[in-house]
């Protein structure tokens, strides 16, 4: 009988306490390269937001208009998650059957291309395919929880999931340092950018330093990352059976076979855990959204009037602080307050997220860029860090969640769950913010509150999961 079955009803949090006695060492030479290839992601995808405002205002779409650039941006943005949602599950079930590495380096190529692309746009309909494809060509995210959970057991799996957020620390520090810094880079370095080209693609710097990062993880990845399902007998057993489904020429004896599998999804703590993960991954985007937007937009129209250069600063100050507090409190906080416990505190973390936009907003009004702005602002990026934090909790949840031999198609559901709520949340999000601003609703600052009365019921799916893990 496990360890956790003996533990007492009324001590939550003796399970982990008791894992963290003797951990099972984490393989570090394949979770460096893995960490490396995970990093990707952020920088590719947070590059963009410290100039995607001030871009897409500048199209012709817009009129030069700032209110209206809103709605444009979180467009943009949100067709990154709109084409994930689209093919994530596809790919997350064909790793299970051809592996977790040729997925992870052929979605890691699609972000490549498609950045380089997104740096060569000058027109919303480019921009917007770009993402679409970056989306779509990409299945990563629910890869590499998979490959995870296949390199740790119970013992370290909180360690190893630990890495995930690590990797958007480290992603959410270097990718709007570099967009915010290499944007526009005939303005900044003339001497060394005078030639037309950088006059006509301000903003492509920063997608080919993204994109050369990209292409040395896979090549990393290529020489040290080993395969994680072949050693895993559960998988591949899975793996064999989805083969020799693939050869069954009748149509109707096919999708027998396959039908109770996708069914075997469905069970309640598989559909618990995905609806807390979906409602507090949609408050999150909407929040990363609403950052680069409030704070780029001018003080006349509700923002903070901060340049792409500040705004990058800003984030990457964020970002570190993100990774160091990520590698402290973490295991501490979870070993004080239990699974569902930490995963309560760091969802709160959006409440001050989203009540510090108008006070911030309405000090900047009256006090300009003055000491407690840039305090309050940092109060603000800090209260976010909870949330990333709270991914390792419910990535744990999800693991012991999936049904047997279905833990890339389990982490498959949950990325496509999550990916159109991705998608849905910056339209909503920046929609609503432009909305607000234009008819002066609540002062506003109406999407504000809106996503504060969301953020409770996130919290009360959160009290619904089991005190440790399924």
């Amino acid at each position: 009988m496990p360890a956790h079955e003996h533990t007492k009803p009324n001590d939550e949090r003796a399970p982990l306490l008791r894992e963290r006695v003797h951990p099972t060492p984490l393989p570090k030479s394949q979770i460096i390269p893995l960490l490396l290839l995970m990093i990707t992601e952020p920088v590719m995808s947070l590059s963009i937001m410290p100039y995607i405002n001030e871009l897409v205002s500048q199209l012709p779409t817009t009129g030069g208009d700032d209110r209206k650039a809103g709605y444009y941006a979180g467009i943009i943005l949100s067709l990154y998650y709109v084409g994930m949602s689209t093919t994530v599950m596809q790919w997350s079930r064909l790793s299970d059957v051809i592996g977790r590495k040729p997925v992870l380096i052929s979605g890691t190529l699609g972000l490549v291309a498609t950045i380089s692309l997104f740096g060569l746009s000058r027109t919303f309909w480019g921009l917007a395919a770009s993402r679409f494809l970056a989306g779509a060509l990409n299945g990563n995210s629910g890869v590499m929880k998979s490959m995870l959970a296949e390199m740790s057991d119970e013992t370290n799996m909180a360690r190893a999931f630990a890495t995930i957020p690590l990797s958007w620390a480290i992603g959410a520090a270097a990718g709007p340092y570099v967009g915010g810094l290499l944007s526009r880079p005939h303005d900044s370095w003339p001497e060394l950018f005078s030639s037309p080209f950088w006059v006509r693609y301000p903003y492509f710097l920063p997608c080919a330093v993204a994109s050369a990062y990209a292409m040395a993880s896979v090549i990393l990845a290529c020489v040290f990352l080993k395969e994680t399902l072949p050693t895993n007998p559960e998988n591949a057993k899975a793996r064999k059976n989805k083969l020799n489904a693939s050869d069954v020429e009748n149509n109707s004896e096919q999708e027998d076979h396959l039908g109770p599998s996708s069914r075997t999804l469905l069970t309640r703590p598989v559909l618990l855990t995905v609806s807390t993960y979906g409602s507090f991954v949609f408050l999150e985007i909407a929040g990363w959204v609403l950052l680069p937007l409030v704070y780029t937009t001018p003080v006349q129209f509700g923002g903070l009037g901060l340049d792409p250069a500040r705004m990058g600063a800003c984030m990457a100050v964020y970002g570190i602080l993100k990774g160091i507090l990520q590698l402290v409190v973490f295991h501490r906080i979870l070993d004080f307050l239990g699974l569902r416990g930490a995963l309560i505190a760091f969802l709160s973390g959006l409440l001050p997220l989203f009540l510090l936009f108008p006070i911030n907003s309405i000090r900047v009004q009256f006090a300009g860029t003055d000491t407690v702005l840039w305090i309050l602002v940092l109060v603000q990026l800090i209260s976010t860090i909870g949330v990333n934090m709270a991914y390792g909790c419910t990535f744990i949840y999800i693991t012991s969640a999936a049904p047997s031999g279905m833990l890339g198609a389990t982490f498959g559901l949950t990325q496509t769950i999550a990916s159109v709520l991705r998608a849905i949340g910056p339209a909503i999000a920046a929609s609503l913010y432009s909305f607000s601003l234009e008819n002066d609703i609540m002062g506003g600052y109406a999407v504000f509150y809106a996503l504060s009365l969301c953020t409770f019921a996130s919290l009360w799916l959160a009290t619904r999961l089991p005190p440790d893990r399924w």
